[in-house]
């Protein structure tokens, strides 16, 4: 199927605001704790790595990903989160940290 045939998904649901709440220590958006490695976070482990260019790069890409699978599982509430990841990398993308920092 090439890119052009793949139906849009709606995005009429999804609000900025829904993505700007008070996180707790871990969420699967904005900390899943499967990517930290006691005090540091894999991002952070990146961008020492790759440098801040690369990493942005990453976020732009990684966020195409989000959106494109977002709604093929079948479950609204992991659209949503796929959509929610989405927001997360793109703000990183452009150098707004979205973990406040």
């Amino acid at each position: 199927m090439k890119l052009k045939d793949k139906p849009m998904k709606s995005l009429k649901d999804f609000k900025i605001s829904d993505y700007n709440i008070e996180p707790p220590i871990y969420h699967s958006v904005e900390r899943p704790e499967h990517y930290s490695s006691g005090q540091i976070e894999c991002i952070d482990a990146m961008i020492s790595a790759f440098g801040e260019e690369a990493v942005e790069a990453y976020c732009r890409v990684n966020a195409f990903k989000y959106v494109w699978r977002a709604g093929e599982k079948g479950d609204e509430e992991t659209e949503k989160e796929d959509i929610r990841k989405a927001i997360w990398y793109l703000r990183m993308s452009v150098g707004e940290d979205p973990r406040g920092r």
